[in-house]
């Protein structure tokens, strides 16, 4: 009886262990606002831009994280809309972000990353090693339920257009902050799409790197 009781208790604090952890660990990520002023010239910037195949393990900071994703898709004016243009502004492509901590989804509007998984799958975010080295990887996400009707191959050619604006956002924003970045379309798509809790039609387009330098 002794025995079962003390299975009871240890059963029980586990349960109450596991709900405390998830509820510490299991968070959003509040951003601290971007930074929309400053940094390098334009033609500097372009002159600059390069796509890096090694990155630093070294974290960013949250102020160069928010200033990243607000430089890649965040709303730059009072209407809503966006650092980069959207075919008929429906806004269809989803940012999301694989760290160290857990794989977010960008909500511009607020200005936080919301949790999607608390597990570091940075390793499904592309298919070399070092791509998943980086710190930050970008996975860009095309919705075609927000885009309306058309054919399926219409949406992607959308979606591929859309996406590139995106990611050139990236590059200059990197390229101004002494970041280094690559974009790739070799991702585990199988694995990662099931990971982010993607439904049918929403469709991994693109994923991208982003850290400091390698030494």
């Amino acid at each position: 009886m002794m025995n079962q009781v003390a299975h009871m208790k240890r059963t029980l604090y586990l349960s109450i262990a596991t709900f405390i952890a998830g509820t510490l660990f299991a968070q959003d990520l509040n951003l601290p606002a971007p930074q929309k002023s400053g940094g390098m010239p334009l033609m500097d910037a372009l002159a600059k831009r390069s796509t890096a195949r090694a990155f630093d393990s070294r974290d960013l900071s949250p102020q160069q994280l928010s200033s990243l994703l607000w430089a890649t898709f965040g709303i730059n004016r009072p209407d809503g809309k966006r650092t980069a243009p959207s075919a008929n502004n429906k806004q269809a492509t989803d940012l999301y972000v694989l760290l160290k901590q857990g794989a977010y989804v960008y909500d511009a509007k607020s200005n936080k990353l919301a949790q999607v998984l608390t597990e570091d799958i940075r390793q499904l975010g592309g298919t070399q090693a070092f791509a998943t080295n980086a710190p930050v990887i970008l996975i860009f996400v095309a919705d075609f339920s927000r885009m309306g009707n058309g054919s399926d191959e219409a949406k992607k050619n959308t979606a591929n257009i859309n996406v590139g604006y995106l990611s050139q956002n990236a590059y200059l924003f990197c390229a101004s902050e002494g970041l280094v970045t690559g974009a790739r379309g070799s991702v585990d798509r199988k694995a990662l799409g099931p990971k982010l809790k993607l439904r049918p039609d929403q469709i991994i387009v693109l994923a991208q790197s982003v850290g400091y330098p390698k030494p």
